[in-house]
């Protein structure tokens, strides 16, 4: 079948620590760690295009979607290897490089809608790996793409998209979170200093429950240095309330869990609240 357009929708995902793991090749390099993936994310809608062409939308505070970039280098890269020569729309509603896993739900959402538009015979694991490559060659994330390979609080065992994954789906009330900025991935990934002291920050054992992974996370956050002093106000805040949250990875940012969390984060900018989310990729929409 021809299609004029097709929409796919990949989910996001908060990092909640991790530790990078080099492999020897982009394929078997990422990343350990622990997350959660999310509702929000990212929506691509790609069409028949004579060249190349890449829009990313940002929702703005009005409710508006509004252009953000013209280009995406590991979209175009991609796209060109694979030979998919569509028109690219992303859209999505939170702040992109603000450690909500963006980069990976953008690509992955292409991937996925410009395989279909062009009946290019992938599977969505091929898909996957594709994606994760991309991400490690341009240093943008190590394992946001195994995570939204499906949903849940994931903790990932190894690198790549094939190391064992544990998911558990035991959030059952909204999450919450806030952003200052964002923090390039890029700059960190590519420091050997940074990369040293984040390995040195991870947690010895695995998070058994939610309370257990927020600890862990905070530990991680205070112990890699990556805290900022806008994070670490709001996370004083949340203990202060006993309410679970945690830094975003990597970005400048905090997410909590459980209505408690949005009244606490509300005096310090604007909230967006999400759930877990229980599914990964998946076509939204096609016309013929």
């Amino acid at each position: 079948m021809t299609f004029s357009s097709v929409t796919a929708y990949c989910p996001g995902h908060l990092s909640g620590y991790f530790k990078r793991v080099q492999g020897r090749t982009p394929a078997t390099t990422g990343s350990t760690g622990a997350g959660i993936v999310i509702s929000e994310g990212v929506r691509a809608t790609v069409t028949p295009a004579d060249a190349l062409t890449i829009r990313v939308l940002q929702e703005d505070y009005g409710g508006s979607m509004k252009e953000k970039a013209c280009s995406s280098g590991p979209l175009e890269d991609i796209l060109k290897r694979l030979g998919f020569i569509v028109s690219v729309v992303t859209e999505c509603r939170l702040p992109i490089g603000a450690g909500f896993g963006l980069s990976a739900a953008a690509l992955l959402a292409t991937l996925t809608a410009a395989n279909r538009l062009c009946d290019g015979g992938l599977t969505p694991h091929a898909i996957a790996g594709y994606a994760h490559e991309t991400e490690v060659i341009h240093r943008t994330g190590l394992g946001d793409v195994a995570a939204c390979q499906d949903g849940g609080r994931v903790e990932r065992t190894g690198p790549g998209i094939d190391a064992e994954i544990h998911r558990r789906f035991d959030l059952s009330e909204p999450l919450y979170a806030i952003s200052f900025g964002a923090i390039p991935s890029p700059s960190v990934l590519g420091s050997p200093e940074d990369l040293e002291r984040i390995a040195a920050a991870f947690p010895p054992e695995p998070s058994h429950g939610i309370r257990d992974f927020f600890s862990n996370a905070n530990l991680f956050a205070d112990r890699s240095g990556l805290v900022t002093p806008e994070v670490r106000e709001v996370l004083a805040a949340c203990r202060q309330e006993k309410v679970p949250a945690a830094m975003t990875m990597l970005g400048n940012g905090v997410f909590g869990y459980g209505r408690e969390a949005r009244d606490i984060l509300m005096p310090f900018g604007t909230v967006y609240e999400f759930h877990m989310a229980r599914h990964g990729t998946r076509i939204i929409g096609e016309c013929s």
